[in-house]
């Protein structure tokens, strides 16, 4: 009896490792240069860099028609009262008032938000800040296929919603009231109250974990470019915008925390 159940914990230990193994192997540090390193899935790879790539042409025939370039950054996936869809409309929203603002012919703003750039299901934020971190750095860390970012801020939020600085909240509780009727499971999903006090409070890339990476990747792209060329390199800069006003040196010159950035744990 004694060796039947010893043999029997073994094999059950046997088979909770098999089970758990594998779990923890399919997670793995990649990193793009020795100031951005994300714990990724490890089978999601290969599709970040073939999206990189399709990404990389997109922008590149954009700028061969002579057009500046700008990525815009903007908080997408739902937290703390923030809703995934609502964010995409902001997205889509404000990439074209940017356009309009410097003419569609000189101008086009890469959108993350757009579904052309979704990974497969499973994806987390870190994936897809592997995948960004790759397109605005370039191939030299330099961030060639760049000419600005744009923070999406409280205004661009504020501007979607109506919000006039009268009675903020009681609009956007009527949002959320003519929201649920059309998506029915908002109500299960997203808390009301904490809906009103997001989108009035903290709409912004100042809360979002993606845009604190890019606006670190941002930072340290500008840092290179200084450092390549002593004489020029300032001017050479990113323009840095944030809910729609450029940002001052000593602000885009600073790092934020980390958002999604950082080694797999051991």
């Amino acid at each position: 009896m004694t060796s039947n159940r010893t043999g029997a914990v073994f094999l059950g230990a046997v088979i909770s490792t098999l089970f758990v193994m594998p779990a923890r192997a399919d997670k793995v540090t990649e990193c793009t240069d020795e100031s951005f390193c994300y714990c990724v899935e490890s089978d999601l790879r290969d599709t970040v860099a073939a999206r990189v790539e399709e990404i990389r042409t997109l922008v590149r025939a954009q700028r061969n028609q002579g057009k500046a370039v700008g990525y815009l950054s903007i908080p997408l996936s739902s937290l703390e009262g923030s809703v995934f869809g609502v964010n995409v409309k902001v997205a889509a929203e404000v990439k074209e008032l940017v356009e309009e603002r410097f003419g569609p012919r000189f101008a086009w703003m890469l959108n993350p938000g757009a579904s052309a750039f979704e990974l497969p299901k499973g994806a987390t934020g870190a994936d897809y800040m592997l995948m960004w971190t790759r397109v605005l750095q370039g191939q030299d860390g330099l961030g060639a296929d760049i000419d600005f970012f744009y923070f999406v801020g409280p205004s661009d939020f504020a501007r979607h919603f109506g919000l006039d600085a009268k009675g903020d909240m009681e609009k956007l509780d009527a949002y959320y009231d003519g929201l649920a009727k059309t998506d029915p499971a908002l109500s299960a999903t997203v808390d009301k109250v904490k809906f009103r006090n997001y989108y009035a409070l903290r709409a912004s890339t100042a809360f979002s974990y993606g845009a604190h990476d890019e606006w670190n990747i941002a930072r340290s792209i500008n840092e290179k470019r200084r450092g390549k060329n002593a004489k020029s390199g300032i001017g050479q800069q990113l323009g840095i915008f944030f809910d729609g006003r450029g940002v001052a040196p000593a602000l885009f010159d600073s790092a934020v925390s980390a958002g999604s950035s950082g080694v797999c744990p051991q």
